[in-house]
């Protein structure tokens, strides 16, 4: 049995434990999809002040990024490489950390609720895999701690996949 521990310390300290957390449940499982699926659960009951957290993954065919596991409400199921926050972090292989979407040009909206977004991209040797997308509805909610830790938990993710 899993239990999730309390995130009760500071936000540092909650990173930590965290991707301590992520790393035991991904550690030899060689199913991304059992994986972001876990880690985006995880990361929805760590983070405080959230709406939405979960991971859009690259289509080389389509050269889209496609829905993956997520928590949350439904969201936008294909996104085009530079369009979105999400796109954009894709495309240009940046972190993204916008502190009001509705001043971000082309933002994608998939719930009006949310106000505030990072998203982490997802490389493998060079390779486009996707990106870590989560969305606030406060204003202003993430910053250069949370853009260090999320790029943490990704390149740990990346590190695991086969």
């Amino acid at each position: 049995m899993i239990e999730v521990p309390k995130f009760n310390g500071t936000k540092e300290e909650n990173y930590a434990l965290c991707l301590k957390q992520i790393k035991a449940m991904i550690n030899g499982e060689p199913s991304i999809i059992a994986n972001l699926s876990n880690v985006s659960s995880l990361l929805n009951q760590a983070l405080t002040e959230i709406n939405w957290v979960g991971f859009y993954l690259y289509e080389e065919t389509s050269n889209q990024l496609v829905l993956g596991p997520f928590q949350g409400l439904p969201a936008c199921i294909r996104i085009p490489l530079g369009k979105g926050v999400c796109g954009v972090a894709a495309e240009s292989g940046k972190s993204q950390i916008v502190a009001n979407v509705n001043e971000f040009d082309g933002h994608i909206a998939c719930d009006a609720k949310t106000n505030s977004e990072i998203v982490i991209p997802l490389f493998k040797n060079g390779q486009r895999v996707g990106v870590l997308d989560i969305d606030s509805p406060n204003m202003n909610r993430f910053d250069e701690t949370d853009q260090k830790w999320l790029e943490k938990v990704c390149e740990l993710l990346v590190n695991e996949m086969p």
